[in-house]
């Protein structure tokens, strides 16, 4: 009758500390959309900076180097976004390991699970609004490059 007791408690454990995996998988998710959304940045520059090279007339020079800082601009967001999300990542998991942990051996460490769980929460809000504002940069970039492409072509 002991050993069923706890198989129950160690199998309410489990349940305790798997929920937030549902939340882990959202923020996986999350760092695959901006890391794609990093690596079009990057080729983007890429694209821009030869262009720049290759270019004799100043005024087309100095539209490829506002897109360029622009460009640098997004980039350092994106990476901050990255960077915030996976914070939350990290904090998640360490919240996993933390119910599991103090479920088994019946510690009381609540007030430690809530810190970190409001911790993760409050990095990945930082984490979107920042995901936000590089949405935001982007159509501002997007107007930069459109004024680039109808000068190419000789349309004003």
């Amino acid at each position: 009758m002991n050993s069923m007791i706890e198989v129950t408690d160690l199998a309410l454990v489990i349940q305790l500390a798997v929920a937030p995996v549902f939340l882990l998988a959202g923020i996986a998710g999350f760092l695959n959309v901006i890391s794609g959304r990093l690596g079009r940045i990057v080729d983007r520059a890429r694209v821009v900076g030869q262009r720049e090279l290759r270019l004799s007339d100043p005024e087309q020079k100095a539209i490829c180097q506002q897109e360029l800082k622009f460009l640098w601009r997004r980039t350092k967001v994106t990476n901050w976004s990255i960077g915030l999300c996976t914070a939350a990542g990290l904090l998640v998991c360490i919240l996993i390991v933390s119910l599991f942990v103090g479920g088994f051996w019946q510690l009381h460490i609540g007030g430690l699970i809530i810190g970190f769980f409001v911790l993760a929460l409050v990095l990945l809000i930082l984490a979107l609004m920042l995901f936000l504002k590089e949405v935001q940069l982007a159509t501002r970039t997007l107007r930069v490059a459109r004024e680039f492409s109808f000068e190419d072509v000789g349309v004003r």
